[in-house]
């Protein structure tokens, strides 16, 4: 997503981070970003917020750097999807009835 086809704005309070340093907001925007869009693709709306979050968050050289890290395969965040798609199949309705 090219930021010229989105407007920036400050993301909104997020009672995970109540504290006025926004580090942790940040980096855990960026994790979940890319674990939304490996699961449901780059179009998928809740992605682009988490996008957004990011992009106005963390300071540009973090974001770089993470990227350089993820394409070396020495990013130290855990961006495995496999315990998501897990716990998806797990919650998900039965197919058979209850009698």
């Amino acid at each position: 997503m090219s930021e010229s086809q989105y407007k920036l704005q400050t993301p909104g309070f997020d009672a995970r981070f109540p504290q006025q340093n926004q580090t942790k907001h940040c980096y855990q925007s960026y994790l979940d970003y890319h674990k939304c869009v490996a699961l449901k693709g780059e179009d998928f709306a809740p992605c682009k917020v988490f996008w957004s979050t990011f992009q106005s968050l963390c300071p540009t050289s973090w974001v770089e750097e993470w990227d350089d890290q993820r394409s070396n395969g020495t990013f130290p965040g855990d961006l495995s999807v496999d315990k998501f798609r897990i716990e998806a199949s797990s919650s998900a309705p039965s197919s058979e009835s209850q009698e």
